[in-house]
């Protein structure tokens, strides 16, 4: 199967891409943490220019839903893209109301966008209950994950269940839209790096120049290669159980070892704010942990695969 992009596609993410230099990028993204926002800005323009709609279109579909979801996260958009323009219309068959979040019933543990959410998606194991959620409801929780954290407080019976099943579908989605993050933020976080290490200087030469530092470099952009094909044919066959986990678990260990990776050759100023490296691998260490985490993942692979 060929999932190299058509002329239609290299156009939409050509058009994405031009937009999100205009609205988004490392800068953006850290002005926006300092007081936990969201980028309210971003998302008129993303929904205006309809690629928030793109998986319900007729001309596009979840492939290219999922062009977008990599490029926001790539440029370090603070925006729900992937619950909104993947996971939502999954699941719902529809859009809903931004921003939108999603969580599992009975945590209480923050989730992304959870004091900015205007409606939450809550996954009650069989079933997948939508909420709207009360400005009261919610409580902002400061973070270094350069992401907007919260917790919501759904009083009882304030959603609308999508029946048994639809929990089952969620989970499918969510992971790859896990995946798709990681995989945005993967690729910022290598040419960040890739970036400093041309101009880093050290023995009288570039360290980029050095054969240690380019193996191991060339082992991160393999690694984020395969996430990247894995998440292009989970997206383009409709999120199978066992393909979208398997990209989820590749995605977030991937995560793990780039984010070591980077690090390591960025040194101190990595991980420092005036360096945008922090943009990209604090938010793969909030991925990375969602929904389970790896392990959890590789469950999943585990119950598609073989169980009766």
């Amino acid at each position: 199967m060929d999932f190299e992009p058509n002329e239609e596609q290299r156009a939409i993410r050509l058009a994405v891409e031009t937009l999100l230099t205009q609205h988004a990028g490392p800068a953006r993204a850290i002005e926006l943490e300092r007081d936990g926002g969201y980028d309210h800005a971003l998302a008129a323009a993303l929904t205006e220019a309809d690629f928030l709609g793109a998986s319900l279109s007729q001309e596009t579909g979840f492939l290219e839903a999922a062009l977008v979801v990599e490029a926001v996260a790539k440029a370090g958009g603070v925006v729900s893209a992937a619950a909104e323009t993947l996971v939502a219309p999954a699941v719902v068959g529809r859009s809903l109301d931004g921003p939108v979040a999603i969580g599992s019933l009975g945590e209480e543990v923050p989730i992304r966008f959870g004091g900015h959410a205007h409606t939450l998606l809550v996954d009650a194991g069989e079933e997948v209950q939508v909420v709207t959620v009360e400005p009261g409801w919610r409580e902002p929780v400061r973070s270094n994950f350069m992401t907007p954290l919260g917790r919501i407080r759904v009083p009882e019976g304030a959603g609308d269940s999508l029946g048994d099943g639809s929990g089952a579908t969620l989970r499918r989605w969510w992971r790859l839209a896990i995946a798709l993050e990681c995989l945005g933020a993967l690729e910022g976080a290598l040419d960040v790096t890739v970036e400093y290490v041309k101009r880093r200087r050290q023995f009288g030469r570039a360290i980029g120049s050095f054969q240690a530092i380019q193996h191991r470099l060339a082992q991160c952009a393999v690694q984020v290669e395969a996430t990247r094909w894995l998440c292009y044919e989970a997206a383009a066959d409709g999120a199978p159980e066992e393909a979208s986990a398997i990209a989820a678990a590749y995605a977030t260990d991937t995560a793990h070892h780039v984010f070591r990776e980077t690090h390591q050759l960025t040194g101190a100023m990595g991980y420092t704010r005036e360096h945008d490296l922090h943009v990209y691998s604090m938010r793969l260490e909030a991925l990375r942990v969602e929904l389970g985490g790896t392990a959890a993942h590789r469950r999943a692979i585990t119950q598609s695969r073989w169980a009766s």
